[in-house]
This record gives structure tokens, sequence and C-alpha cells, in this order.
């Protein structure tokens, strides 16, 4: 079956947005939002998280990878954002309405999507779906590739270059949204902030508990919360809370610290003001999944099932941008090839 309820006002809000070859369309962060993109050929539909394009962290990760797509493949590619505290019939009204305008392979950006996309693509057998941090039974199907990241290894990097740049043996981390998923980027941050100094104090922090996904996308509760850690003597904060970390690092250049970036490289994207604050980033390459997703269905070779991106694979990283790991570069390195080889298992769940 189709989900049809609201489906009449969705399907006004998907209409009424133009079509523009341009990577830098945004939705309007209502269910209906969306942009389109001029092209031909593949026609795909991209269901962001709350925060949309224009985070500047997860969502736009996805973004550039659908900006790829077009830029390399041709595709057309039509978009829609989440908005907080929706109902889970939005979701699945979401992911049908990019279908029925004819964009019959669709991403879906963020684990909030789970059971909407097992559902809808249960319903539309002939459409191929990505989702974007899920491998549960929720959103598994033959027509569904499960795009994961060992956000954990990634965030050991960044958890070893705060214990080596901290002057007060004092660091913290900020969560979005107190999930398994964003606990597996504490584990990693404080797995490698101890390898390096086992005494360091490391504050932690989640801005909502579920099924309160706001964490996600406001600056305000982000900047409080690392004014309070930079405020209790921490001076390097990792955040892995999408839109909010523009908050952690407004904190960090008040208080005059250090600030860890999540997703993409932000002291690239973040605004030109609070870059040089920016210590590095972990980076998920949720651009390289959404893009091979595409290609894999462009060129007639899509696999469903969990397609895990790790160190090893090149999954994710952490940026050098700005130089202020340059001295501690090859330690990083060190322990980045100790994971590759297995040397290092990081954890998955934080130790306390």
């Amino acid at each position: 079956m189709k989900f049809v309820a609201g489906a009449a006002l969705l399907a006004m809000g998907l209409s009424a947005c133009g079509s523009s070859s341009s990577g830098g369309d945004s939705g309007s962060g209502a269910s209906g939002g969306a942009t389109g993109g001029s092209g031909g050929g593949l026609k795909v539909g991209m269901a962001y998280d709350v925060g949309g394009r224009g985070d500047q962290s997860f969502n736009d990760a996805a973004a550039a990878g659908l900006d790829k797509a077009k830029s390399e493949l041709g595709v057309e590619g039509k978009e829609a954002a989440a908005v907080n505290g929706e109902s889970e019939n939005a979701r699945q009204e979401r992911l049908q309405q990019l279908i029925d305008a004819g964009y019959t392979n669709v991403v879906a950006v963020g684990f909030a999507y789970a059971s909407a996309v097992g559902k809808v693509a249960a319903a539309n057998p002939d459409v191929k779906f990505a989702i974007v941090d899920d491998a549960s039974k929720d959103s598994a199907g033959s027509n569904v590739d499960q795009i994961t990241f060992a956000e954990n290894e990634g965030s050991f990097l960044v958890g070893a270059a705060a214990a080596l740049k901290s002057k007060a043996n004092h660091i913290g981390f900020v969560g979005g949204v107190q999930t398994d998923l964003i606990k597996k980027f504490e584990a990693g941050y404080e797995a490698g902030a101890k390898a390096v100094n086992p005494s360091i104090k490391i504050d932690v922090k989640y801005l909502t508990q579920p099924p309160d996904f706001s964490g996600f996308s406001s600056v305000d509760k982000g900047k409080a919360a690392a004014e309070g850690m930079y405020q209790g003597g921490a001076d390097v904060v990792y955040h892995a809370a999408g839109g909010s970390g523009g908050g952690v690092f407004t904190a960090a250049k008040a208080a005059g610290k250090l600030a860890i970036g999540v997703d993409s490289d932000q002291a690239k994207t973040a605004p030109a003001d609070v870059r040089d604050v920016i210590l590095t980033s972990m980076i998920k390459k949720v651009d390289v999944g959404v893009y091979d997703f595409i290609k894999s269905v462009k060129d007639g070779t899509f696999k469903a099932g969990n397609h895990v991106y790790d160190l090893k694979a090149g999954g994710v990283d952490y940026a050098t941008t700005g130089g202020k790991v340059d001295d501690i570069k090859s330690k990083l390195d060190d322990y980045k090839q100790q994971i590759i080889d297995g040397k290092i298992t990081v954890p998955t769940t934080p130790a306390s």
C-alpha cells in the first residue's frame, strides 16, 4: 500500500519548488520543502534529517554526495527536509511523495527514518532506497542499502588529538541526542583521549533525549553546553550535534578555547569568524556513501544490505585544515594505522 495521509499538502510542497542545477538549493525545513535539480536520466530523491541542507555538518555531507552525482552522473535530484517533533507518518509521507513525483531512487538521511524506510520500501519494491546511519531490521529490505560508518574509529583519532592538545588535561563532549549512534562518537572520543592520557577528565553533555531530536538543530543549547564545559576548565570540546555544533564553536571563540567539528571538515564549512577555533573535525564521509549508492543504481550494481564505511575503507578520518594538528599528525596517523591493522579495537559504547 502507499502512504497517502496528508498527501495533498505534501504534494503541493514538493511540486511548488523549481528546478535548478545549483548545488546550493535548500529545503524549506518543512516536510514538504524540497528542491529539484536539472539533469537527465536517473532521478534521486533525498529526504534530509532535521536541519536539512545548510546545517554545515551531517545533512550537508549527504548533500555533497548528491551534488557530485548531479555533476558527474547527470542525475536529477529533489530534496525535502524533516522538522523536529514530526510524526512517523510524516516521514513515510515524505518518502512516498518523492516516489510519486517520479524520484524512484530515494536516500533517507538519518536513523530517524528507519521505520519509515522499511515500510515504504516494502510498499514500493521497484524503488531503490538508501538509508544513512541505520542497519536495523526496521529499515532492512531487498531494495534497501543501509549505509553505516565506524564513527567510533574516527572519533578515537580526534579524541587523541584533543588529549594531545589539551593544556588543562580536561576536555568535553557534546552529543546532540542521547542515542546509541551518538554514544559511538562518545565512546571513540573517550578511548582515544585516554589512550594518550589515562587520567584526562572528560565532561559529557547530551542536549536532548529521544523522542526530542531538537538537540541536532539547537544552536543555543549547543552554546550553553559548551560554555559550561569551558567555564568548568575544559579547553577542547568535541561536538556530535549536527547544527547545534555552531553554538559550540561560538562558545569556543568567546572562551578563547578549541573545539572539534564533526561529519564535514568544519574548518571549511563553519562561519569564517569561528574557523580558527576548530582544532580538527571527525570526517564522516556520508557524501561517499550517498554517491556510491547512486552510482551503483546507475551502473546496475546495486546491492541491498549493510555497507560499513570504516577507517580501512576510508569512510571516516580526521581533518587537517588550519594546520593545528600538523605537529601531532604522525602520532594520529600511527593510531590510525594501529586501528586499521587491528592492533587497537575501538569500543562502540562509552566506558561509563
